[in-house]
């Protein structure tokens, strides 16, 4: 007699809370875990917390406003986000793209890049 068992975690839906982060998975499984697991949700509001994509098939899960992305298989295994050192954190709504200063003496110009608008 043989057992199947699914080792492929795939996200259907997500739910998150002011306590945790819910992930309701293809084969019928849950899996929570607190919602201090990810500093950038814990630090969102409920509007971006609602704005989500499921991604790769449904193995993560991303938000574009927080630039945050978050895997099954690291739920499931128990891999929280390590918030950055103080002064060092960079949210999508802080950060800003350098731009890029006259080319120094020696080295070669960078070349061109374009910004695609959304």
């Amino acid at each position: 007699m043989s057992i199947a068992v699914s080792a492929d975690a795939r996200i259907r839906d997500i739910e998150v809370t002011d306590d945790s982060i819910t992930a309701h998975l293809v084969d019928g499984r849950v899996v929570s875990v607190p919602l201090a697991w990810s500093w950038r949700l814990s630090d969102a509001t409920p509007a971006q917390r609602r704005r989500f994509q499921i991604i790769g098939d449904g193995h993560g899960v991303h938000w574009p406003d927080l630039d945050e992305d978050l895997s099954a298989d690291g739920m499931l295994y128990g891999v929280p986000a390590a918030r950055p050192p103080a002064g060092r954190a960079k949210t999508a709504v802080t950060r800003q793209r350098k731009t890029p200063g006259p080319p120094r003496k020696g080295r070669r110009k960078a070349a061109p890049t374009t910004t695609r608008q959304s």
